[in-house]
C-alpha cells in the first residue's frame, strides 16, 4: 500500500484535448526601446501554436513556431534592414520556437514555463498567462473558444541578438494574444 499524500492536481477550466489555434483572432506582439526614449511596436504575422490541455496542469503542453521573416514594424524598410544579415539573419535563423516545460496556476491567473529557441540559442523563459475565458460561438460550427494573453520578456544578447547597442534596447517585451477552438466531442 502506498502512503502518497500529494493533493489531486486540480481540473483545468477548459476541456482535455487537442485545441486549435484561432489564427484570425490571435497575434504575436513586441516592443523593444529605439534610442531609449521611445518604444517601436511590432508583430509577426507568420505563426502556428499547438495547445494540448492534458487533464490537469501539469499534463498540458504548448508549443509554438513564428516565422522570423514576418515581422511588421509597419515600415517596410525597416523591416527588410531588421531581416538583413547583419541584423537578425532570418536566413540563419528562419525560426523563433517556443516549448512548454511547466504550465502552473488557478481562475484566471496563470504562469507557463518554457524554452525560447532563437537560431541554435536555447534559453529558458517565463510567460505570465491571464485565462481570458471560455465562450461559445454562435455561428454554426464554430464551437467553444477559449482566450489567453501571456506577457514576459527577453534579453536580446541572451540570444546573440547584441547588434545596435544604444540603438535598441536589450529588453523586448512579448505579448501574444491567443484564441483557440475546442476539440470536438466525441
Amino acid at each position: 500500500m502506498t502512503n502518497d499524500t500529494r493533493t489531486p492536481a486540480a481540473p483545468l477550466p477548459i476541456a482535455s484535448g487537442a485545441w486549435a489555434l484561432d489564427p484570425f483572432h490571435s497575434s504575436v506582439n513586441f516592443t523593444i526601446r529605439h534610442l531609449g526614449i521611445a518604444k517601436v511596436r511590432g508583430r509577426f504575422t507568420g505563426f502556428d501554436t499547438e495547445l494540448h490541455v492534458g487533464r490537469t496542469a501539469e499534463e498540458t503542453r504548448v508549443s509554438a513556431t513564428i516565422d522570423l521573416a514576418s515581422i511588421d514594424t509597419g515600415n517596410a524598410d525597416r523591416d527588410a534592414h531588421v531581416r538583413a544579415s547583419d541584423l537578425l539573419d532570418v536566413e540563419k535563423r528562419p525560426t523563433m520556437t517556443f516549448r512548454s516545460t511547466r504550465v502552473s496556476g488557478a481562475g484566471e491567473d496563470w504562469t507557463m514555463d518554457g524554452e525560447l529557441t532563437i537560431g541554435d540559442v536555447t534559453r529558458p523563459v517565463t510567460l505570465a498567462v491571464e485565462f481570458g475565458g471560455l465562450v461559445d460561438v454562435p455561428m454554426e460550427g464554430a464551437g467553444r473558444h477559449a482566450g489567453f494573453e501571456a506577457t514576459g520578456e527577453i534579453r536580446r544578447s541572451d540570444y546573440g541578438l547584441d547588434f545596435a547597442p544604444g540603438l535598441l534596447g536589450e529588453v523586448v517585451k512579448i505579448q501574444l494574444d491567443m484564441q483557440f477552438v475546442e476539440p470536438a466531442g466525441d
